[in-house]
């Protein structure tokens, strides 16, 4: 596989960064943003890199190379500034492969990319998008999608029904580059209708927020999803306290048992720099067994017990919906995680989550979390010394 990355632009919604560097340079964390979508194709195992350059080209080629320091090998087309997308693509139609990764250089999220591959090739669609859910809003839909399929396409995002938002990582097959017109043109605007009209786009769909560097309104939350920070989400009920039996709850603080070492564990976990957050199926509420405010003053005692010990829990997310509400929260599915993924701006794929129940370890791998599996026989506090290991 062959990555192509669209770099060329002049940024102008970066400025003043961008009147004397290209856009990709902004540094984040110490280093600049397109070293973190150079390491991440790497990560693929993808090590043929194709930058299409324009604005302040020279920064970007003398700062990356050849691409030998980053394990890669880098290729640049230089075109002029004013080149929109379309009219960079066409400048290496010549060397691109039968299939290549078409990136935006001002976007990044942790997909799956052996997932997303794995659907693009059984697919046998000509592209593939992916796009962000966009359950909370962050920004405009410009896609409307239906399963795995693109039905619309629209960039000025005006289309009613759209539920998606297209961000990049497009996996393209070069024989949709026949619809490329000639000129100065968009490649979206213009090639991306005619394939959804030919029912020829799929779409890899993810729940994980992107990030961006491509305006000063969203930088913070950038920054911070690229901050060093060890996170781990715990569950509650069999991981932290005794599990009550099959269809039964805590339903009151004296009913929350701890588990034997786990308020170790979790002081553990805290000594050593962890983040920790509580997520837990309670839909005892729902069923009218236990209140908001009965929950609440468990997890008081909880957090109580756990200051005794000088530990403590950073944050607690709960679905308290019934088992058949068909909710994104309730585990197995991973909203819970999702939820606070947004919140706190988190890389799901470098978090762990531990838990003792089959349905733990399905929200854990859905978000692409580090999934960790307690038991009687192997408990909290081994799995925490364990981790402590690593």
């Amino acid at each position: 596989m062959q990555a192509v990355i669209l770099a060329g632009g002049l940024g102008t919604r970066l400025k003043p960064f961008t009147e004397d560097y290209p856009k990709p340079m902004f540094e984040i964390g110490g280093k600049p943003f397109i070293v973190y979508l150079i390491e991440q194709v790497y990560s693929w195992g993808i090590k043929d890199i194709i930058l299409l350059l324009g604005y302040r080209a020279d920064v970007i080629q003398n700062y990356l190379g050849e691409g030998s320091s980053f394990g890669v090998h880098i290729s640049y087309s230089v075109t002029p500034k004013e080149y929109d997308t379309g009219a960079r693509i066409r400048s290496v139609q010549n060397i691109l492969k039968e299939e290549f990764l078409l990136l935006y250089c001002d976007n990044y999220c942790p997909i799956n990319y052996q997932k997303a591959y794995e659907l693009f090739r059984d697919s046998k669609c000509m592209i593939q998008v992916t796009a962000y859910a966009n359950r909370d809003g962050y920004t405009k839909n410009n896609l409307k999608t239906e399963g795995t399929s693109v039905v619309k396409y629209d960039k000025k995002r005006e289309t009613e029904g759209l539920n998606a938002v297209d961000i990049g990582y497009a996996l393209i097959k070069k024989e949709a580059l026949r619809y490329l017109p000639e000129g100065n043109i968009n490649f979206e605007r213009e090639v991306y209708p005619v394939v959804v009209g030919k029912n020829q786009m799929s779409v890899y769909l993810t729940e994980h927020r992107y990030y961006s560097i491509g305006s000063w309104e969203r930088m913070e939350l950038t920054k911070q999803f690229f901050q060093e920070k060890d996170v781990v989400f715990l569950d509650r009920d069999g991981t932290l306290n005794k599990k009550p039996p099959k269809a039964c709850y805590i339903e009151n603080p004296e009913e929350f048992v701890w588990m034997d070492g786990a308020k170790e564990a979790v002081k553990r976990l805290k000594d050593a720099g962890y983040t920790i957050y509580l997520f837990t199926n309670q839909p005892g509420i729902a069923r009218g067994r236990l209140s908001q405010e009965d929950l609440e003053a468990i997890h008081k005692k909880m957090q109580q017990e756990l200051e005794e010990v000088g530990a403590g829990i950073d944050g607690i997310y709960c679905c308290s919906h019934n088992w058949d509400e068909g909710c994104f929260c309730r585990k197995p599915k991973p909203g819970l995680l999702y939820q606070a993924q947004r919140e706190h701006s988190l890389n799901l794929p470098k978090c762990i989550v531990i838990g003792d129940d089959d349905r733990d370890m399905d929200a854990g791998n859905a978000a692409g979390c580090d999934c960790i599996q307690v038991s009687e026989e192997y408990p909290l506090l081994e799995a925490v010394k364990d981790l402590l290991k690593r």
